[in-house]
């Protein structure tokens, strides 16, 4: 294996590491002893003094490890790789008690990172406390999506909530309003919540829980949608949805359900080849519940952004971004500034190519943030001067501007090094908006979901697609771009929301933006080395590479070889996480 070849591990800190160095040290494989000494030299002819626990052969390896960027097998020691190579180099760690893996040619990537979802808790499709899928494959009409609701109805208890999920208005042919959702019942409170997690509709008895009424005003950064006479239409936006979705007390459960139901989600997860999740925002007590649902043998790591209304619990507890394990760990601070790209609510700077839904004119710019320049200045330097790592929201162009000047702003007061805080989404980023991205230092956190929401792009004009998930602009300038879902919004499918970032192109066959292509290489690295750097792991993530955590997929197909348009249809075999097997496609298995 040469001079350069000699075998490192990182070992995890316990609990609150340097961020510098991303919670990890390098120390030298000791326990191999003269085996290592001679491996470095090439000079060794028989086997190394201590086995591995799991040995990949015979594989076409996609390393994302640019001191060695294929290979044919690796070797995993506990939850760890320790060798990568030649299969006639690696077969040299199989010993008695070694599992061995024959790849037979197929490809193996590390774990796909998506370093911006949200996770919710999925229950048993019998229990009154599942929420009902109303994706476009779930429901074609509004006839289907009443129905869905009504026969939701029939399980759950008079006057306990019905949630709907992920409905598509775009393939609906509009929102679905209080009239409908009447239809279903009115006996229950129903709010559905729009595929962009920014808008949602709600019945007649949640509107009366409420209080809303003709009479009601739009509050600061949202708005009511109106019928005759400015009677409120069910239909809610931005921060006009708080209210709805909390006017009826929740539907008691125990932790137990909930530790099984994200345990449930999880699982979903490992089937895509996912091994770590970014959970984009949530409280320390949904931080508890993944501390209690997630450990060794866990299909999924986690790393919780906790909002930022929380921050002052947090500094209390000692805690900041890093603070946690292998498993379970905290990571940025989230925070809000804008509004949706995909429920067409981001504020821009000029306006939209529709019309206004309040006034009926062609004089549509989003909605506002609900916060002024000030107010996110103070809350960015916050964050920032208790040593978090912050991911703000944002989207529109104008409230990107805003969020530019307010880390420029913190950082020129508290300068400090390799900070890494992140825009998620940025979806209208312009040359003067990167520019200054990457003056500043700040990480991407770009949408790919053009394959199922590329439609919803047409409201910005076409004049902007260019600018949107500028993901090609922003790998040319060396901004550090991360790879995700954003799952509700599009699928947690990683091949998926390669080949959209490859292609551009909505499952109608229209392109949008055809100068943000990137490569496929360029996707995957996105997928796992961009997002670990996101999060401060990329010393124990990313690669397969020895040292790192053995977290790995292999795949039926390589994603660098097949048609791009096929990348989609690539299967996902098996992932490992720690150098255990959580998914066989072969068998149809999810270990627990």
């Amino acid at each position: 294996m040469g001079g350069n070849s000699v075998v490192t591990l990182r070992v995890l800190s316990g609990t609150r590491g340097d961020r510098r160095s991303t919670h990890t040290s390098r120390v030298r494989l000791r326990h191999l002893g003269l085996w290592a000494i001679c491996l470095a030299l090439g000079a060794c002819q028989s086997g190394p003094d201590v086995q591995a626990d799991l040995v990949v052969l015979s594989g076409h390896v996609i390393t994302v490890d640019d001191t060695r960027p294929r290979a044919q097998a690796f070797a995993v020691l506990g939850d760890t790789f320790i060798a990568v190579g030649s299969t006639s180099e690696i077969r040299r760690w199989v010993g008695d008690s070694t599992t061995v893996i024959d790849a037979d040619g197929r490809t193996i990537v590390p774990g796909f990172i998506d370093a911006h979802m949200h996770p919710g808790l999925t229950h048993p499709e019998s229990s009154p406390l599942a929420t009902v899928d109303l994706r476009p494959a779930s429901v074609s009409s509004m006839a289907d999506l009443i129905g869905a609701l009504a026969a939701k109805a029939a399980l759950v208890p008079e006057g306990q909530w019905i949630r709907g999920v992920r409905y598509e208005d775009t393939k609906l042919g509009r929102h679905p309003t209080r009239a409908d959702l009447d239809e279903a019942s009115t006996r229950h409170p129903i709010y559905l919540s729009h595929s962009s997690g920014h808008v949602g509709v709600a019945n007649s008895f949640v509107l009366e829980a409420a209080g809303i009424t003709r009479d009601t005003p739009d509050p600061p950064g949202g708005a009511f949608d109106r019928q005759d006479e400015g009677a409120p239409n069910g239909v809610c936006r931005e921060v006009a949805c708080r209210g709805l979705r909390q006017a009826v007390p929740e539907m008691p459960t125990t932790r137990q359900n909930d530790v099984e139901a994200i345990q449930r989600t999880l699982r979903q997860f490992a089937t895509t080849g996912i091994t770590t999740v970014v959970d984009a925002g949530g409280s320390p007590g949904k931080l508890a519940l993944y501390r209690a649902a997630v450990g060794p043998g866990s299909p999924v790591r986690v790393v919780m952004m906790v909002l930022s209304r929380y921050l002052d619990e947090l500094k209390q507890g000692g805690v900041s971004t890093g603070f946690g394990n292998s498993w379970v760990k905290i990571g940025p601070i989230k925070a809000h500034h804008g509004n949706s790209l995909s429920g067409r609510t981001a504020w821009l700077f000029e306006p939209y190519d529709m019309v206004n839904p309040a006034t009926g004119e062609r004089d549509y710019y989003g909605i506002p943030p609900d916060q002024t320049q000030s107010e996110l200045d103070a809350l960015i330097f916050a964050v920032h001067e208790a040593e978090f790592q912050v991911g703000v929201h944002s989207n529109g162009d104008r409230e990107i501007t805003m969020l530019l000047e307010a880390f420029e702003k913190a950082l020129t007061r508290l300068p400090r090094p390799d900070h890494r805080h992140r825009i998620e989404h940025a979806s209208v980023a312009s040359p003067d908006i990167l520019e200054k991205v990457k003056e500043l230092g700040l990480v991407l956190v770009l949408h790919s979901y053009v394959y199922e929401h590329g439609d919803k792009m047409e409201e910005f004009g076409a004049d902007r697609w260019g600018m949107m998930h500028a993901n090609r602009s922003a790998l040319d300038m060396g901004i550090p771009v991360a790879g995700n879902s954003d799952y509700g919004v599009s699928a947690a499918i990683p091949l998926l929301r390669i080949q959209s970032m490859v292609t551009r192109t909505s499952a109608e066959g229209k392109v949008y933006g055809p100068e943000q292509k990137i490569s496929p290489e360029e996707a995957i690295r996105v997928w796992t080395m961009g997002s670990a750097f996101s999060v401060f792991e990329e010393e124990v993530k990313g690669s397969i590479e020895a040292g790192k955590l053995a977290d790995f997929v292999i795949l039926s197909a390589d994603p660098t070889a097949v048609p791009v348009d096929e990348i989609k249809d690539i299967v996902v075999d098996t992932t490992v996480v720690g150098g255990k097997v959580v998914y066989d496609g072969n068998s149809g298995s999810e270990h627990e």
